[in-house]
């Protein structure tokens, strides 16, 4: 999955898209989403009045308000996931995919999430688990964190080999579930379908 094969640098036969292109859109991508989260109502940096580059505690309301956190790994692991779907699609296309156009459309798809993220519904879905109970939303400066934790996935899944990649994202989702009782894979299963036991379990019960 580090090769070249399911990707290439440049979109086309003519290779007229060139890589700086997708970029320069992923930068105005990233500054549209902050904007419209920012419409949106959400406070751009953590209500305290500071910035941390690291908010350890989970059940405060400086949970993802802050550079970074316990689920910055989470969207690293989203980079991870979104690659290899990526390379999978250009090998079943038999065609390789520019990967500037692969990681814009990676970049589209957790912009997206964010948005999603911070609507009052997703919101108040979290905040039905004993885990979030002091969970408001994001901070802008929060959210674009964490779409820049996603590219960081992405790109380091493109240099890695596979059985790193993977090896990576289960030592990030073990040890964060040990840590705080939640990961990624927590995190999906508690906002499709909360389930008692694991809401009981995530408070020490």
């Amino acid at each position: 999955m580090t090769g070249t094969a399911a990707f290439s640098g440049k979109a086309g036969k003519s290779g007229s898209t060139s890589f700086p292109f997708y970029m320069s859109l992923s930068v105005f991508l990233v500054a549209i989403t902050a904007a419209i989260l920012l419409a949106m109502g959400r406070t751009p940096i953590c209500e305290c009045g500071v910035v941390e580059f690291w908010h350890g505690t989970v059940r405060d309301s400086g949970n993802s308000q802050h550079l970074t956190d316990w689920y910055t790994p989470s969207h690293i692991i989203h980079g991870f996931l979104f690659y290899g779907a990526a390379w999978l699609i250009g090998c079943m296309r038999g065609k390789p995919l520019p990967v500037g156009a692969a990681f814009l459309l990676a970049l589209g798809i957790e912009c997206a999430w964010e948005f999603l993220e911070n609507t009052d519904t997703v919101i108040e879905r979290y905040r039905a688990t004993n885990i979030a109970l002091d969970y408001y939303g994001d901070s802008v400066v929060n959210s674009v964190s964490d779409i820049l934790a996603m590219a960081a996935g992405f790109w380091l899944a493109k240099v890695w080999p596979v059985w790193l990649t993977v090896l990576v994202a289960v030592l990030m989702e073990a040890i964060v579930g040990f840590w705080i009782r939640d990961n990624l894979i927590l995190n999906i299963i508690m906002l499709i379908h909360p389930f008692e036991a694991i809401n009981q379990w995530q408070t020490g019960s």
